[in-house]
């Protein structure tokens, strides 16, 4: 009987614990002997250029790839569980490549950032998310407030990052935060629709 693929999707914010639960999920399958790879999109060397890191030092090693292209390359037909880390760097090709090893009887393990640093859906990651067999949506800590954290705020110099700027910095020396969504800001953000929906929604609860 083939065996029955699957696509689990590991999201949330920066500092979450998203790359812990990829090392505890391929931990598990090499437990059980399967045959695994771990990639990762070269972008992500913050702590290590051929490993997935995680914030308090835990490493695995990892294949480093630009595209899904060369992921596709370095593929192994008889592995049994591919991870992927910081999936949100990934072109749409992905999305496809996912789909079909989980149709071909793969486990696919994906991590990455479903939101931006405006709160925004971040790259492929709705894609993957609605594709998913499984979702683990994960929070941190506010670091202002202490409650659930959702949100990844950029800090450049100490303020709150501007809504124009680029949504992926190679190389750049900004600082990251969790941040609750009352905590969470952004500067020089467009005229937000916040106000008028919750308006709207006032309106729509008023009586006759």
């Amino acid at each position: 009987m083939k065996p029955l693929g699957q696509l689990t999707v590991i999201c949330g914010s920066m500092f979450a614990g998203k790359s812990e639960e990829l090392i505890r999920l391929v931990r598990r399958a090499m437990y059980a002997r399967k045959k695994v790879q771990v990639f990762k999109h070269a972008l992500d060397d913050r702590f290590a250029h051929t490993a997935v890191a995680t914030h308090n030092g835990v490493q695995l090693e990892a294949i480093p790839v630009r595209n899904t292209r060369e992921l596709l390359c370095l593929l192994d037909t008889d592995t049994d569980v591919v991870a992927i880390e910081e999936a949100q760097f990934f072109d749409e090709e992905l999305v496809r490549l996912c789909i079909e090893l989980a149709d071909a009887g793969k486990t696919v393990i994906v991590a990455g950032l479903d939101q931006d640093f405006r709160r925004q859906p971040f790259g492929i990651m709705p894609q993957l998310l609605a594709a998913a067999d499984e979702v683990i949506k994960l929070r941190a800590i506010c670091v202002q407030c202490g409650r659930p954290a959702s949100h990844t705020q950029r800090l450049v110099d100490g303020r709150p990052a501007a809504w124009d700027e680029p949504t992926i910095l190679v190389g750049a020396e900004d600082h990251y935060e969790a941040r609750c969504r009352n905590c969470h800001q952004v500067r020089r953000a467009p005229p937000a629709c916040r106000k008028r929906l919750l308006k709207g929604v006032r309106r729509s609860g008023e009586s006759p």
